[in-house]
C-alpha cells in the first residue's frame, strides 16, 4: 500500500506560509539530497488550492533552474483538492471535489505505484489526519523567527488536534532539523 507523507516547512514560532520568505537561506547540498530523495520516492503530488495554484504557476518555468527535480515535480501525476477549480492546466492533473476526496485518496493509496507526497499543512492535511490517511508528517524546522505571522500563517488551528510519534530526524549543517512523525492513531 501507498503511503501519504506531507512535508511542511515551519519555523520556530511556527509560522508555514510563503516559506520561499524565511527558508532559502538554509537550502543547501543536504537539504537538496533530502528532498529530492523524497520526490523521487513517490509518483504523485496531493495538494491543496491555494498550493496548487502556486506550483502551477511556478514549476513549469523552473525545469531549467532545477533539472530532474523540476522535471519530476513537472512530470508526475497532480492531485488537487479544490471546488472551485473548473480546469487544472498544470501538466497531469486532476481535481478532486472536497466531498469526494477523502474516498478518492484512500483508493490512491491502495493503487499500485509509489507514495504519494504532499507539501504545505492545510485543510487538506487537517482531513487526512482525521481520516486515518496521512502516513507521515516531516516537519522541516528552520531555525528562524519569521514574526508577525496571523493565525492563517501558523501550523496550529483552534478546531483541530492530533498526536503523533517519532519516527525519525535528521539535522542538517544549516540547524535545520527534518523530524518526520507517525500520526497516533485514536
Amino acid at each position: 500500500m501507498r503511503k501519504i507523507i506531507n512535508s511542511t516547512y515551519i519555523s520556530l514560532d511556527g509560522v508555514i506560509e510563503n516559506p520561499q520568505d524565511w527558508t532559502s537561506a538554509y537550502f543547501r547540498e543536504e537539504a537538496a539530497d533530502h528532498a529530492r530523495d523524497l520526490l523521487f520516492s513517490c509518483d504523485a503530488l496531493l495538494m491543496g488550492r491555494r498550493t496548487y495554484d502556486g506550483f502551477a504557476e511556478a514549476w513549469p518555468a523552473m525545469e531549467r533552474a532545477t533539472g530532474d527535480f523540476g522535471v519530476r515535480m513537472n512530470g508526475i501525476a497532480h492531485y488537487v483538492v479544490s471546488d472551485s477549480l473548473k480546469k487544472a492546466g498544470w501538466n497531469d492533473t486532476t481535481i478532486l471535489r472536497r466531498n469526494e476526496a477523502a474516498a478518492r485518496i484512500a483508493k490512491l493509496k491502495e493503487e499500485p505505484g509509489l507514495n504519494l507526497l504532499q507539501y504545505g499543512f492545510g485543510p487538506v492535511t487537517r482531513t487526512l489526519v482525521r481520516k486515518g490517511l496521512l502516513d507521515e508528517l516531516r516537519l522541516w524546522i528552520h531555525p528562524v523567527i519569521v514574526g508577525g505571522g496571523k493565525p492563517k500563517d501558523l501550523l496550529n488551528r483552534a478546531d483541530f488536534a492530533a498526536s503523533f510519534e517519532l519516527a525519525g530526524t535528521q539535522a542538517f549543517k544549516t540547524g535545520v532539523i527534518v523530524a518526520s512523525y507517525r500520526p497516533v492513531k485514536a
